[in-house]
């Protein structure tokens, strides 16, 4: 009895890789088409703070609520963990040091970018497949510079406020619980945090923040710019937004941790 071969599918580890590096080059021939497209007229500055006012503004009601509820939650479980150990009194220094150095600017990225991500190829693939992409182009104009470029600034600009907002809302959260449940005043909460904290913590957190609204909106407007098949593709491409938005900001928070941390952040 003779065995028949068996007929295996090509190996797709290859053709990923080969996606993923066309997919990068062609994220890094989008970034440097909008970049090269700044200081060419119009400047769009009534379009850059309408995305402002859209990105940045409508955001901070989830960015409030939800920073100020994860900051009572870990101040709760850094209480009953530390509260073993005697180490109760150094609640507001890791809170406050989580807050500002990351808590702060990588989760409100987070959040923020999935809404604001997801918003942006929505509306760009919608644009897309409607032809309105093609019309701007048959009218001589740029698509990285009307639709990217205020996208790409209004991110810029917006994610570095929403973080502070994160930072003060979340600390302040975490201060009226250790006030309510652990008889700790916002006075004592906020010596023993200012002991350890320095300006520079807040810096380092804060110099995250426009790398990561840069990935959420150029990532945003590249599958926007990429969708196709009419309101199915436009679902796919917030799908795949939501995904590499979050992987994104994750390693970029990587690598610039440790950026921050070699210019001496903990010196």
């Amino acid at each position: 009895m003779s065995l028949r071969p068996l007929s295996l599918p090509p190996p797709i580890e290859g053709s990923l890789a080969r996606k993923f590096i066309e997919a990068l080059g062609e994220v890094g021939v989008l970034t440097v088409d909008t970049f090269k497209s700044i200081g060419r007229k119009p400047l769009e500055i009534s379009s850059t703070i309408y995305q402002i006012e859209q990105l940045g503004l409508r955001s901070v009601a989830i960015v409030a609520v939800t920073s100020l509820f994860i900051g009572m939650v870990m101040c709760i479980q850094f209480a009953y963990g530390l509260k073993r150990f005697g180490g109760i009194e150094v609640i507001p220094s890791v809170i406050v040091l989580s807050f500002l150095r990351e808590l702060g600017p990588t989760l409100t990225s987070v959040i923020v970018g999935v809404r604001i991500g997801s918003g942006m190829a929505a509306e760009v693939g919608a644009m897309n497949v409607t032809e309105q992409v093609d019309a701007i182009r048959a009218l001589g104009a740029d698509p990285a510079k009307k639709l990217v470029l205020p996208r790409v600034l209004a991110a810029i600009i917006a994610m570095p406020l929403l973080s502070m907002i994160a930072d003060i809302v979340g600390i302040l959260g975490a201060a009226f619980v250790c006030a309510v449940e652990f008889n700790m005043s916002p006075v004592f909460f906020f010596r023993k945090a200012l002991e350890v904290t320095r300006l520079w913590d807040l810096f380092a957190g804060l110099l995250k923040t426009p790398v990561f609204g840069f990935l959420i909106a150029i990532i945003g407007c590249y599958f926007g710019l990429k969708t196709r098949d009419g309101t199915q593709g436009v679902g796919q491409s917030t799908t795949r937004t939501v995904v590499h938005v979050c992987i994104s900001i994750l390693v970029a928070d990587f690598f610039l941790t440790r950026v921050l941390l070699a210019m001496g952040a903990d010196g």
